[in-house]
């Protein structure tokens, strides 16, 4: 009896399903095209679920390649990707000639691709109260190509970076807590609170780059117990690296094994003050 009750409950279900994609087609969260209208089986994510993006946004927002796992910046070895995936952390003998030898703040980093159009756009879009859906795409996106590094990082918390109370009121959503609970869904992991932020600072893109460190050195707290975890902190866009510097500084203080970070972009400003910095915003 219970198993045909619940057969008939998934028959129900499926049912819902399709007359629910028959009134409202499946769209791209990126795209906002219907699914179906183009023919084309989505690159990720399913038909009905959130956040699925068709193979053009796909192949539009994932077309970076050959970055440095060390620093993010371009130029990385050929097999640095395997390198990864092996389990050599950080990639050292992989490492760019920007940073080669270079001091960096973390173990490791992945970007999806560089802040430029469409990703920018994308990204945007995330920030905003009902962007939630493409935040949610850009990470999906995100894992589905660095899976290999991120399972040979052995992460067992994913950590989002914190947005202060005040400003989360005000936009209404944020990203970067988005993108961090879609990255733990899909690799299988806890999403760790572990951050606050205590102190509602300036943004960062209103100072100068040399300004930033200082702006976020103290405005990290730690909330939750870290210690010999291996953690991925996770943000939208990365550019010198000082908030992921500010981020990791906070949980290493808290005895955290390791710290990796990902961001769905990094906006490319030179070498020198990527590494020296650090490498988020």
């Amino acid at each position: 009896m219970n198993a045909w009750v619940e057969r008939l409950r998934r028959e129900a279900a499926r049912w819902a399903g399709e007359g629910i994609d028959l009134l409202f087609p499946p769209r791209c969260a990126i795209c906002r095209c219907d699914l179906d209208g183009k023919g084309e089986v989505p690159a990720v994510s399913t038909a009905r679920a959130p956040g699925t993006v068709c193979p053009s946004c796909t192949r539009d927002l994932t077309a970076d390649g050959g970055r440095c796992l060390r620093c993010g910046e371009l130029g990385a070895a050929g097999n640095a990707e395997a390198g990864a995936a092996s389990g050599t952390e950080g990639c050292p003998g992989d490492a760019c000639r920007r940073c080669r030898g270079r001091w960096v703040a973390w173990d490791g980093i992945t970007v999806l691709a560089g802040y430029g159009d469409p990703l920018r756009q994308s990204i945007l879009r995330g920030k905003r109260p009902g962007g939630d859906d493409v935040s949610r795409a850009l990470a999906t996106l995100l894992v589905d190509k660095h899976r290999g590094t991120f399972t040979g990082w052995r992460i067992d918390g994913v950590v989002p970076v914190p947005m202060h109370w005040l400003r989360r009121a005000a936009r209404g959503t944020s990203a970067a807590d988005e993108i961090a609970r879609r990255v733990a869904r899909l690799l299988g992991v806890p999403l760790v609170a572990a951050l606050s932020r205590q102190t509602a600072t300036r943004m960062q893109n209103e100072l100068p780059v040399q300004e930033r460190p200082g702006n976020v050195e103290k405005a990290f707290r730690l909330r939750r117990a870290v210690a010999g975890r291996r953690l991925l902190l996770v943000d939208d866009v990365v550019t010198t690296g000082a908030t992921f510097t500010a981020c990791r500084r906070t949980l290493a203080a808290g005895n955290a094994t390791a710290v990796f970070v990902a961001a769905i972009a990094k906006a490319d400003r030179g070498g020198e003050e990527a590494v020296s910095d650090g490498g988020s915003r």
